[in-house]
């Protein structure tokens, strides 16, 4: 019992002196961390300080350096102002000096000028006398020319003007006929000479509206594709339909230019309907060319037989009806050509039924007349005398053939119809708004035509005719000779050609009547 008390009253005092020992090293550790801490944040303070030490004078060295940039400048500045005020000072100085020379010259010459009135006035003053003098001499010298011829000077003087008067009127009547002879003369060379600076000064616009059409894309990007690789494709789209493409830098669009307006229209389905297909390739642009080239004989031999049922005209070949067709891309003045033949056909045939002759025949003519402006880009000469080789070719009658060819008075006429297809023809082109004429624009230049005609003093009234080119002009006859109806048309002409503009020429005529009435008793 007494050795077991013992043995844990040991190991109770053991355990106290492990306690003890336990708790002095706590507190050795805790003392070693805090020196460690106290050392390491002494360390960083040093550091932080030295940081900041560092970052103000790298502050301060910027802001040394940043002002001298701004001080130098500064001084770059004004030095250029300084140069700028002196070379304006220059300047100035060089104009002052300039201006007082001028001034100095400006002097000299009032002087001479001054010496220079001088002069004059004394010059003025001798030539009055002389006036003076020399009108004496002639009063005395016409006082003296009274007494010997028995007239007065009034008297004299109406009778030199009266026989000037006529002598006048009879040589400037001579000259002016006689200028008018040789002026008809030369009218064909000099017209000829007109009419070609004409076309090569203001054909261009005319003829890039004329012969160019305009393909829409629906993106720049298209473009490429039409160039092709190395520009294979466009080179093959002008090969296969003998147009030439011009890709430009305007937006969204291609150009097509041809003067044959037939393959100008399929190439621009051509390209239609490439774009529209995405694919583009000149083995697929030879299947599109030869695609709308059936199409385009479909279309054109169509528009053919239809314009022949409209102008009922009956058992022409074939390939002339697809001539006719081709008129459908042609146009003169803006007119369309297919349907301005049928116009003339319909004429041709209402006059001839008329004048008792043949309609049928008539109305052939006029459907014909204008086939030669289909093929005559490919062939040498004028319309009309093309379209009378195709009539001949074709075999059509005499009469049409005729009609044909002088429809513009090219060939003499054998028959009347060719003076009915003329008359129709100028019909069809004269009438208001064929060739994109304004009704009120039309009305007003007859009446500007005859009010011209109505301010002359000697006319009883005046008519246009024709569509405006002829002016026909009734003359008072009791108030103007034949010599003076002459004169008159003249004055007319010249009128509307200072006031007025109009294509061709208008053609003036002054008619006098005179009626001789005498009653027998």
């Amino acid at each position: 019992m007494e050795s077991v008390i013992g043995l844990v009253i040991g190991l109770l005092g053991g355990g106290g002196l492990v306690g003890v020992a336990m708790q002095i090293r706590l507190k050795r550790a805790q003392h070693a961390l805090e020196t460690q801490y106290e050392q390491d944040r002494q360390q960083l303070k040093e550091e932080l300080e030295d940081q900041l030490e560092q970052r103000r004078q790298e502050i301060q060295k910027a802001a040394e350096e940043s002002a001298q940039e701004r001080a130098a400048a500064r001084e770059a500045e004004i030095n250029n102002r300084l140069e700028e005020v002196e070379e304006r000072e220059r300047q100035s100085r060089d104009r002052e000096a300039k201006l007082i020379r001028k001034l100095e010259a400006l002097d000299e010459k009032e002087t001479h000028l001054v010496e220079r009135e001088n002069r004059l006035d004394e010059t003025k003053k001798e030539l009055e006398d002389e006036r003076q003098q020399l009108h004496q001499l002639q009063e005395d010298r016409k006082k003296r020319l009274e007494e010997v011829s028995g007239y007065s000077l009034e008297q004299a003087r109406q009778e030199l003007v009266s026989v000037l008067k006529d002598d006048a009127r009879r040589e400037a009547e001579s000259y002016v006929r006689e200028v008018e002879a040789d002026a008809k003369a030369k009218a064909q060379a000099k017209a000829t000479d007109i009419m070609a600076t004409a076309i090569q000064r203001w054909a261009g616009e005319y003829v890039a509206e004329r012969t160019v059409s305009v393909v829409n894309l629906p993106g720049d990007e298209m473009k490429g594709r039409i160039i092709g690789r190395e520009g294979r494709n466009i080179r093959a789209l002008e090969r296969e339909l003998g147009v030439d493409i011009i890709v430009d830098d305007t937006p969204g669009a291609v150009v097509v230019s041809c003067f044959n307006p037939m393959r100008r229209a399929i190439a621009v389905r051509v390209l239609e309907e490439l774009v529209e297909d995405g694919r583009i390739h000149p083995e697929r642009i030879e299947k599109a060319a030869k695609k709308q080239r059936e199409v385009m004989d479909q279309e054109v031999k169509e528009a053919g037989n239809n314009a022949l049922m409209d102008a009922d005209v009956r058992g022409v070949p074939d390939d002339l009806i697809q001539i006719v067709g081709q008129l459908k891309f042609r146009t003169s003045y803006t007119q369309n050509v297919l349907y301005h033949s049928i116009e003339v056909a319909h004429f041709a045939g209402i006059m001839a039924s008329e004048l008792g002759l043949d309609p049928v025949l008539a109305r052939r003519a006029g459907i014909l007349h204008d086939i030669g402006k289909a093929v005559d880009h490919d062939h040498e000469g004028g319309h009309a005398a093309i379209g009378g080789d195709l009539g001949r070719k074709y075999k059509e009658a005499p009469e049409v053939v005729n009609a044909i060819e002088g429809h513009h008075f090219d060939v003499d006429a054998i028959s009347p119809y060719t003076a009915l297809v003329h008359a129709a023809d100028a019909l069809s082109a004269a009438r208001p708004g064929a060739r994109r004429e304004q009704m009120t624009s039309y009305i007003k230049r007859l009446e500007e035509l005859e009010g011209i005609a109505n301010r002359f003093p000697g006319v009883a009234h005046a008519y246009a005719l024709q569509a405006g080119r002829e002016l026909r002009v009734i003359a008072k006859q009791e108030e103007m000779d034949d010599q003076g109806a002459f004169m008159l048309s003249r004055k007319i002409a010249h009128e509307i050609e200072d006031e007025l503009t109009y294509p061709g020429e208008i053609k003036v005529t002054v008619i006098r009547e005179t009626r001789a009435t005498e009653v027998a008793h």
